[in-house]
């Protein structure tokens, strides 16, 4: 299992300054990857060019670029520039985002998810490669190349369903979670999506799995302030299902949380339920569970 590092968006005057700072740190400490989320701050892919540019090679990904704001040809000549200044360290993970964002705030319909997914990525994946798409969907379409560098790199989809799961396993290279513990990765993410890529004849698809982590010796505090920082996921209807697959009442009960040894034990138990690439969001005790993620990372 690989070890990433997820970012956090700097304050201050010079944000990609700091992002930089955060980049060569990950690369200087061993870790395999580090991860920006695109929410409502700093555009993921912009700030990724322009950080990770100046700062030691390592993979870079987003978690996630949520795609109805823009159109498939938009986002694959954007994420083609950002590869290409990036000298090809791009991971694009990509994701619907929520329907109360899409909607109540963006105000694009949220109808039928799975098929803008579906034809979305009919459009996005070939256009990453360079190839030229003319494609008429329902909701989308597209006549046109790009001549964009950058060419070729991993697309994973933020998939938790059990069709998104098995849409990203058959066409795309694997998948970002987030608030999914190892029980649901082992019974239900890993078997449905690594089944669809053998299927479609693809390689075994990368699971990312972003968790909260802290490394405690009063893991009930942690959990109540984990409880605290990601109430809002506890409510968002995707990710609530994945924690009642796990039997997890809020997102605390899903943070990789505990001492070191038991810290450990949990990193070892997602592994065991197929996870290739963990992604770790320090939201307490950063010195000594940065530390212990480090250990891990350079095993």
């Amino acid at each position: 299992m690989r070890y990433g590092y997820y970012l956090t968006e700097p304050k201050g005057s010079d944000p990609v300054g700091g992002l930089r700072d955060q980049i060569a740190q990950a690369a200087e400490d061993g870790f395999s990857s580090a991860w920006l989320s695109n929410i409502f701050g700093l555009d993921a892919l912009t700030a990724l060019a322009a950080a990770g540019a100046q700062a030691p090679p390592i993979e870079l990904g987003t978690a996630v670029v949520p795609t109805y704001p823009r159109h498939p040809a938009v986002l694959a000549q954007q994420a083609m520039t950002t590869n290409a200044a990036l000298g090809g360290r791009l991971a694009l993970g990509i994701g619907l985002s929520h329907k109360m964002v899409i909607e109540g705030m963006y105000g694009y319909d949220f109808e039928r998810p799975g098929r803008h997914m579906k034809e979305y990525l009919d459009i996005l994946l070939p256009l990453s490669r360079g190839e030229h798409v003319k494609y008429q969907g329902e909701t989308l379409k597209a006549n046109l190349r790009l001549t964009t560098p950058g060419a070729g790199f991993p697309v994973l989809v933020a998939a938790l369903g059990p069709r998104m799961l098995k849409l990203a396993g058959t066409v795309a290279d694997g998948t970002v979670l987030w608030m999914t513990g190892p029980k649901t990765v082992a019974e239900h993410v890993a078997p449905t999506i690594t089944a669809a890529a053998a299927e479609a004849g693809r390689e075994a698809p990368r699971i990312v799995c972003a968790l909260p982590v802290c490394v405690t010796d009063d893991p009930d505090a942690a959990v109540t302030r984990a409880n605290e920082i990601f109430a809002v996921y506890g409510q968002l209807p995707s990710y609530r299902a994945m924690l009642d697959r796990e039997g997890a009442a809020n997102p605390g009960n899903v943070a990789v949380i505990g001492d070191e040894k038991a810290v450990l034990a949990q990193l070892e138990e997602l592994e065991r339920a197929g996870v290739t690439d963990f992604v770790g969001s320090v939201f307490s005790n950063k010195e000594r569970t940065r530390n212990l993620l480090i250990g891990a990372a350079r095993g």
